[in-house]
């Protein structure tokens, strides 16, 4: 319990200290206009309150990856609150930070057009590559685990094809209408549902007190699966995700001014990772350890797992509400996985989307795909999820320290956490049934050589790049703020 306690304080200083330290750092500039206005067309550039920003920006980042993820870590034990902390403070926040500020400073620009001018050309059409693939995983997988989730809390009695396909409707709603008629009216509805089931399970585990056990570095998993890199690929959207760096960018068209960027990018990620916390901790204690854990999984994944905790927990009644609050995140990250899909091949192809005939000849491709991913097993679906949104992770953090490098400010708090996760992406892949399946340890030595001659090359071009002169942030003086 202690342990569970020490983690969620941790989290919320990290805010008050790292996550200002990164502001100060980065720059504010309050007095720059930002794409929301200087850009607004009614459509995806329009201002929005920080509260709502706030809200849709934890909603978009807070799929099923901050509760099936931890559900899965926990089988590793306590080493998995260390990775949610320190991975939150000072890798997940800082990226979502950095591709949240960025894009506002380059007119709300969707990752691959930031890879384009930082990283060079050919990584534009590389990252574009692997964006796409990861929404479009995104939106498929936020699919099928909801509609799983709600056709197993109706007890069958709605057959699970309808509630798929009722939610791809709404999918197509939200990827298509103007960003505060869907999103934006919705979303303080199911913001409300989550914080009913996070604050529940968490306080019940509290007031219960809960037998989560306490730290330890030993490897606790039943089938002695090695903790690295496996578990920083486990654990990803309540530590460190890619898809945040698809999904801030949304929120950077809706900003209002700088000063709001620590809540809505910084902050938010803290609260998933504070719900991660929430979630590993009941996994790891409500199930007769980690044995007990991984047979329910075998039997009924991880949705089941979600609804027994919150049972036991809250009870049948407010269980019930619990599990609705999880069956709306992967809902409010799936619907705005296919709009930023949509949003960055219009601007890759430079195709204006101001009239819906145009938002519909992207939108239409890339439903059509999903429906037919929706065939696949959800297990391999997800093992190819955490590679590429690591892999984009890594791309955006290598972003962000490529702007800090030429801006010539403190580049390696984003350097850092993006050259681990570099390494362990690439381990991963060498060692992996889906990738090259070399052993262990020649996956370590090839993955450490490549990982170097890959932050030389970093340098190399990032003293390229400062040389030139890069421009940081697009010209906005042109726009004249009214009153």
């Amino acid at each position: 319990m202690y342990t569970f306690l020490g983690g969620v304080i941790l989290l919320l200083i990290g805010y008050f200290t790292y996550g200002k330290f990164i502001e100060r750092m980065f720059g504010v500039k309050a007095e720059r206009p930002t794409p929301a206005y200087a850009n607004q067309d009614g459509v995806d550039y329009l201002p929005m309150s920080t509260s709502k920003n706030s809200l849709i920006q934890l909603l978009n980042i807070a799929g099923v990856g901050p509760i099936f993820g931890p559900i899965m870590g926990a089988l590793y034990g306590p080493v998995a609150f260390i990775w949610i902390v320190l991975g939150c403070i000072f890798a997940g926040a800082v990226h979502d930070y950095l591709t949240g500020m960025i894009s506002i400073r380059n007119r709300g620009a969707h990752l691959p057009e930031l890879a384009g001018k930082f990283l060079g050309r050919v990584m534009k059409h590389v990252v574009n590559a692997f964006a796409i693939l990861l929404l479009i995983l995104v939106g498929t997988v936020f699919v099928t685990s909801p509609a799983s989730l709600l056709h197993n809390l109706m007890n069958g009695t709605v057959s699970l094809t309808l509630i798929t396909v009722a939610i791809f409707l709404y999918y197509i709603l939200a990827t298509l209408l103007p960003i505060d008629k869907i999103i934006g009216r919705f979303y303080p509805i199911f913001g409300a549902l989550l914080l009913i089931s996070s604050v529940g399970v968490g306080g019940a585990l509290i007031i219960q007190q809960a037998p989560i056990p306490e730290l330890t570095l030993s490897n606790l998993h039943p089938d002695n699966l090695p903790i690295f890199p496996l578990l920083f690929l486990t654990i990803s959207c309540g530590a460190l995700s890619g898809f945040h760096a698809t999904q801030s960018p949304i929120i950077s068209r809706t900003t209002q001014n700088e000063k709001q960027g620590r809540k809505i990018f910084y902050g938010m990620m803290i609260a998933e990772g504070i719900i991660a916390m929430i979630w590993a901790a009941a996994a790891m204690s409500l199930f007769d350890g980690p044995v007990g854990l991984n047979e329910l999984l075998a039997t009924g994944g991880t949705g089941l797992i979600v609804s027994e905790a919150a049972k036991v927990t809250l009870g049948a009644l407010f269980g019930t509400i619990a599990v609705l609050g999880v069956i709306v995140l992967p809902i409010t990250s799936g619907d705005t996985a296919f709009r930023s899909a949509r949003m960055i091949i219009a601007d890759y192809v430079k195709f204006p989307q101001l009239k819906m005939s145009s938002r519909l000849v992207i939108a239409v491709p890339l439903f059509v795909i999903s429906i037919a991913l929706t065939q696949i097993d959800f297990n391999i679906l997800w093992r190819y999820f955490s590679w590429a949104n690591q892999a984009t992770a890594v791309i955006a953090l290598f972003v962000g320290a490529m702007y800090l490098y030429i801006a010539k400010k403190n580049y390696w708090v984003s350097l850092l956490p993006g050259t681990f996760m570099l390494y362990t992406v690439l381990v991963y892949i060498l060692n992996a049934q889906i990738g090259f399946r070399l052993s262990m340890d020649t996956s370590y030595i090839i993955g450490a050589i490549v990982s170097v001659i890959l932050v030389i090359t970093f340098f190399v071009a990032a003293k390229k790049q400062r040389a030139a002169n890069i421009p940081l942030e697009e010209d906005l003086s042109y726009y004249k703020k009214t009153a």
